[in-house]
């Protein structure tokens, strides 16, 4: 059984040509420091019909539970990231079927997420 994180940002109107560059960029970097190159990393497909629909996408987690949480915390960081690059957007994100939560401080997080033991990987650096 697999578990996906969902992403999908709704506003009235399209992205704006500097948003899309933005956009481009923030998901560039992202792949450039994922930490695994064998993982899924932040994807996003085309819209789909509904007009409102700017961005949406998904990662789906590893089997292995000692990268999960590096990869959520870094897909959730990189989210953070594009949602601050896209005012005026309305955002759902969700763990399957749990919300992650958005903090105007912190962004996107889970609770332990930020604890720098929990997003080692056992027996890594």
């Amino acid at each position: 059984m697999s578990v996906s994180l969902y992403y999908r940002v709704r506003r009235t109107e399209p992205l704006t040509g500097a948003e899309s560059a933005a956009t481009e960029r923030i998901t560039a970097a992202h792949h450039a420091s994922f930490p695994y190159g064998d993982e899924e990393a932040l994807y996003f497909w085309p819209v789909g019909d509904d007009p409102r629909e700017v961005l949406a996408g998904s990662t789906r987690m590893p089997s292995d539970p000692g990268r999960c949480l590096p990869v959520i915390a870094h897909v959730l960081d990189s989210l953070t990231e594009l949602r601050r690059a896209l005012p005026g957007t309305d955002w759902h994100v969700h763990l399957d079927d749990l919300d992650v939560p958005w903090d105007e401080a912190e962004g996107y997080a889970l609770p332990g997420m930020r604890d720098p033991e929990l997003r080692t990987e056992p027996g890594g650096p």
